[in-house]
């Protein structure tokens, strides 16, 4: 007689928290195949995970589980795998001729967990019984793949942050009761989760420190984090004792060079390409050659992660993972020399990123950057601790100007180049770039008071050295400066000497397309749209011929502007929503929100008030992003406050008042969708219904739209 369900699965001793997703698309892969491996790094839930979908499997002889983590020696391997499934055999037959023989007609599951140290002795047995037993499914679980034959991966990526607070609140109500996610720790909590990486091991530690330390001070000491998290259930297995222990034991199953390469690895700052690493890793024990073959090892490993995104195939450490491989390299005396080429590479992914900004790949280059970011981020902070490298962070800070002015970064831009210009670097050049970028940077948030005194220091410094560059740069922001603070005749004498200094040392990029269409705006806020028109029309042509966006989307700003101003209501409703779309696509939130006020105002003449002061009200929710709203200045401001008295005459100030707080309650992709969809005939979904009537424009008779003359 054959048995009914049976197995010797041991049962679960606490609560078995979140993974519902993961357990569905488990049992589905088991349902497809019969070799089922899970995999991922130390502590991440593999063995609880796949303990829990064999719980559920239905087949008729039961769920087994073959434990392998004690196991080291091959000979012994279908003797462990015989004394799990609890069969006897005296005869002389050979254990893997009594397991065929037990399994040929069954039909059960096999989980083998912890096969990393047999691998291969495993992959040939597994293959043997699959072969001569159609009635068996195999779950593997490990740190890597079996690479059997028909094997189905299932990488177990750590718990979201949800379910990784509720794992540390279960846990930690175990052992400290009344423990509860509320108000008062929630943040803590969900930042410390975030810092483990989710790892369940790592949390389920981390709540065991609860009985001596609050959230708060775990997530203060976590910096420390293997000598912090210790004291597992002494009845946990060996490897799950402690955190370090938990990744010890990667780093175990590693070999010489795939340790070598973990350690070199850890200088990344999350994601990290195949050329970096060869450019950065290699030598000494390691050539460049090797590196890709290595890396597809830790990779089998889960030590590292594969992650694909806009800037193509990358790699990833867990940072727990990475804390583990920086201890080792430490220890190894090369922290400081893998930093020095971790900079070199990311001065030099920079300094080309700049570049190529002025092309037909600036999307590419902007994506690349915020992929890199972190890493950016490491090389600054490295050039600005280690004393005889302040140079090189003011040159990386300035170089890095188009992210920060045109990618919505003007506040970590800011903050670096503050830092970067406190440090005496020695170096003229260098400092002389990240001045003229600081002043850009203030003048975009409205501080002319930091704008000016960098700005000047720059043209000082320029007059001092002999730089025509940098001289140019100081000219042009200067000018930017008088721009936005309404000083427009200053503003155009400024903004075409450096123009003109410009076409002398035969500079030409984004920055000088700019440099014309800001003269433009004088031109045209002082009613000379011809002449605005013509610049900027320049400008649009220079970019189609070079695949400049950035710069175009201010163009198209302007001229949009000076085709309202004239009357031509639909032809600038087009111009502004393809500068909207191209300043959105590079989270450019100035060239951002001054279209959405612009297009506000648009809706506003067009009869929809309501609809308007939502988009006003959107805008108001995005300029704290930036700085001072609309830089304070009244040409700037003029179209928002014909748009609002337009609006509040039309609406009375209590409905006005609404619609503004529905619009500040938009996010800025919401927002952006608003506005793009506002206009007439368009049928959008609004918060709040449209008020009957058609409003003006709002104009009394006689008055001017701005820019007009008389």
């Amino acid at each position: 007689m054959r048995p009914s369900q049976s197995g010797n699965l041991p049962l679960e001793l606490n609560a078995f928290v979140g993974r519902d997703t993961e357990l569905a698309e488990l049992a589905t892969a088991l349902e497809a195949g019969r070799l089922v491996t899970v995999t991922g790094v130390g502590g991440v839930g593999k063995s609880r995970l796949a303990l829990r979908a064999a719980a559920r499997s239905r087949l008729r002889d039961g769920a087994w589980l073959v434990d392998l983590t004690a196991l080291r020696d091959a000979d012994l391997l279908e003797h462990a795998v015989v004394e799990a499934l609890g069969l006897t055999d005296h005869t002389k037959r050979p254990p893997r001729q009594v397991l065929l023989g037990h399994l040929a007609e069954r039909e059960l599951l096999l989980v083998v967990d912890g096969f990393e140290p047999l691998v291969d002795a495993c992959a040939s047995l597994v293959r043997d019984l699959l072969v001569h037993s159609p009635g068996l499914r195999v779950l593997a679980v490990g740190r890597r793949p079996l690479e059997a034959e028909g094997e189905r991966l299932f990488p177990l990526a750590p718990m979201p942050g949800p379910d990784a607070a509720a794992l540390f609140t279960d846990r930690a109500a175990a052992g400290l009761p009344g423990f509860a996610l509320d108000d008062g720790n929630r943040t803590d909590v969900m930042e410390l989760c975030r810092r483990l990486d989710g790892i369940p091991l790592a949390v389920e530690l981390a709540a065991g420190r609860l009985r001596a330390l609050s959230p708060g001070q775990l997530l203060a000491r976590l910096d420390d984090r293997f000598r912090l998290l210790t004291g597992a259930r002494r009845d946990g297995l060996p490897r799950h004792q402690t955190l370090r222990t938990a990744i010890g034991w990667s780093h175990e199953l590693c070999a010489p060079r795939e340790r070598l390469l973990w350690s070199r690895l850890s200088v990344f700052a999350g994601q990290f390409d195949l050329e970096a690493a060869e450019y950065i890793c290699a030598g000494d024990g390691l050539p460049s050659d090797d590196v890709l073959d290595v890396l597809d090892e830790l990779l089998a490993q889960s030590v590292v992660n594969r992650e694909e995104g806009p800037s193509g195939v990358r790699y990833r450490m867990l940072d727990t993972v990475r804390a583990y491989g920086a201890d080792w390299l430490e220890a190894a005396g090369e922290s400081t020399r893998l930093q020095r080429r971790h900079r070199d590479w990311y001065m030099g992914l920079a300094t080309w990123c700049e570049l190529d900004w002025f092309s037909p790949r600036q999307p590419e280059v902007a994506a690349l950057v915020d992929t890199e970011l972190p890493n950016l981020r490491a090389a600054l902070e490295f050039c600005l601790t280690e004393g005889d490298q302040a140079h090189l962070g003011q040159y990386l800070a300035g170089t890095l100007w188009f992210y920060w002015a045109g990618c919505g970064r003007l506040a970590e831009g800011r903050h670096w180049l503050d830092r970067a210009l406190e440090l005496d670097g020695g170096h003229d050049d260098s400092r002389l770039k990240a001045l003229w970028v600081l002043g850009y940077v203030a003048v975009l948030q409205g501080d002319a008071v930091a704008a000016l005194a960098a700005l000047h220091e720059c043209r000082d410094g320029a007059e001092r050295t002999g730089s025509a560059l940098a001289a140019a740069y100081a000219e042009h922001r200067i000018g930017c400066l008088a721009l936005v603070t309404d000083d427009l005749p200053r503003a155009e004498t400024l903004l075409r000497s450096a123009l003109e200094q410009y076409r002398e040392i035969g500079e030409l990029n984004s920055n000088v397309l700019m440099g014309q269409t800001e003269l433009a705006m004088a031109l045209a806020f002082r009613g000379e749209l011809g002449v605005a028109v013509e610049l900027c029309e320049e400008v649009r042509q220079v970019c189609e011929d070079h695949g400049e966006r950035w710069a175009l989307a201010y163009a198209l700003y302007v001229l949009g502007f000076a085709a309202w101003t004239r009357d031509e209501t639909g032809k600038a409703r087009e111009l502004l929503a393809e500068s909207l779309r191209l300043d959105h696509r590079f989270h450019d939130l100035i060239g951002t929100v001054l279209s959405i006020e612009l297009l506000a105002l648009f809706t506003a003449s067009e009869g929809d008030p309501a609809e308007a002061a939502v988009l006003q009200g959107a805008a108001s929710g995005i300029w704290p992003s930036v700085g001072l709203p609309l830089f304070g200045s009244v040409h700037f401001g003029g179209p928002h406050l014909m748009c609002e008295r337009q609006a509040r005459g039309a609406l009375g100030d209590e409905r006005y008042e609404e619609c503004v707080r529905a619009g500040a309650g938009l996010g800025l992709d919401a927002a952006v969708a608003r506005a793009l969809g506002s206009g007439p005939g368009n049928d959008r979904t609004r918060r709040l219904p449209r008020q009957e009537g058609r409003a003006g424009d709002g104009l009394q008779q006689g008055e001017l739209r701005p820019g007009q003359r008389a």
